[in-house]
């Protein structure tokens, strides 16, 4: 029997997850990607103990969770520093199984690119346009090649989901801003996210006393700092307390884009011989650090619907209600974070506040849909 094929069509997270994933299923799998490299855009991710299961069906876990660079406590903060809630590694261990893992996107994407030597790889290449119902790809190299599954990992302004689900509106803007870059640090700072007045302040430290920082603003969508992003993030969070001052000051390259997402979830997650994941599929705020981590979830759930299982229809079924129930949680988080006027802060905090006076599992215990999840009790192990 001929083996099945497939294109994936995306070469970041969610992408390299399927092409691994169904390859090592006996697929023959073709990835498509416009970049002339897989080198990854962005700087660091967080996988929860959901993706870390995920990657455990396909070898990967273990070598991510040696990424693991911090113990102790962690949690939500004021602007001047004082705690709103606190949590620590070791009870999400306790837990969960896991604690969540911060690490550099790059890190992921070199332990899935090594395992891509199954996985024909196109670069440089650009898909034109895609026959749902046919499974025909056609790129800018003039060709057609037609599949039994084409993935479609093509981000969050998915040319493939246009043209799926033409009636859909999708991705909107959800009103911020975000920046985010690595730094060195002399000694790895408490983990913890901050809230101000319409303002975000992540700092995450990760292995080779490097710090992961991510900073969320209100903004209107496309703007730009007339005098840099540094010198912007300077104004917004002189202020605050240590040590993100000092992290701002050491930063060198800093990404920033506007936060868009699917307010709207689609109304499948497959059309034709499509299957759409990741970011293409439902785009969600960064504010449950899940977009990567459902984007691997996907992925192994399409692996396993698709071989022995009961095909797209069924990942349709496992993903959506999840995922858009992520996407909505995700979304309310951040309408919190937008908040600015100081009565409608005080209330935020003082709510965060008495979550936390619950003890240090009452935070962990809001993650608990989130998280207490597995995959396919007959995924393989490699």
């Amino acid at each position: 029997m001929a083996a099945r094929t497939a294109i994936v069509v995306g070469g970041g997270i969610g992408g390299l997850t399927s092409a691994v994933a169904l390859a090592d299923r006996g697929w023959e799998v073709t990835l498509a990607e416009r970049a002339p490299s897989l080198d990854p855009v962005g700087s660091g991710l967080a996988l929860g103990p959901n993706a870390l299961r995920a990657l455990d069906t396909l070898g990967l876990g273990d070598p991510v969770r040696e990424l693991a660079a911090f113990q102790g406590d962690a949690g939500i903060r004021r602007a001047g520093g004082a705690w709103l809630s606190r949590t620590s590694a070791e009870a999400a261990v306790a837990r969960y199984g896991d604690p969540t893992v911060l690490l550099l996107r790059s890190a992921l994407v070199d332990l899935l690119t090594g395992r891509l030597d199954r996985v024909e790889t196109l670069l440089g290449t650009t898909v034109t346009g895609v026959d749902p119902d046919l499974g025909v790809v056609r790129t800018d190299d003039g060709r057609e090649r037609r599949a039994d599954l084409v993935v479609a990992a093509d981000g969050i302004h998915s040319p493939i989901r246009a043209t799926a689900f033409p009636d859909h509106p999708g991705p909107q803007y959800a009103g911020v801003t975000a920046w985010r870059f690595v730094v060195e640090a002399d000694e790895p700072p408490t983990p913890s996210e901050t809230w101000g007045r319409g303002l975000v302040c992540g700092v995450m430290p990760l292995a080779g006393n490097r710090v992961y920082c991510y900073m969320t603003a209100v903004a209107p969508a496309g703007a730009s700092a007339p005098d840099g992003e540094k010198a912007e993030l300077t104004r917004l969070f002189r202020s605050w307390h240590a040590p993100i001052p000092e992290l701002v000051e050491r930063a060198g390259p800093i990404l920033r884009n506007d936060v868009f997402h699917l307010a709207q979830p689609l109304p499948a997650m497959h059309r034709g011989r499509v299957a759409l994941l990741g970011d293409a599929a439902h785009a969600m705020t960064p504010n449950l650090g899940q977009g990567a981590c459902q984007a691997i979830e996907d992925a192994v759930v399409l692996a396993h619907e698709l071989t022995g299982g009961g095909g797209l229809p069924a990942y349709t079924r496992a993903r959506l209600p999840r995922t858009s129930a992520i996407v909505e949680r995700s979304a309310r988080i951040s309408r919190l974070t937008r908040l600015s006027h100081p009565v409608a802060v005080a209330a935020r905090d003082a709510a965060i506040r008495a979550l936390g006076l619950l003890g240090p599992t009452a935070l962990l215990r809001q993650g608990d849909s989130v998280f207490d999840w597995t995959p396919p009790r007959d995924s393989p192990t490699r």
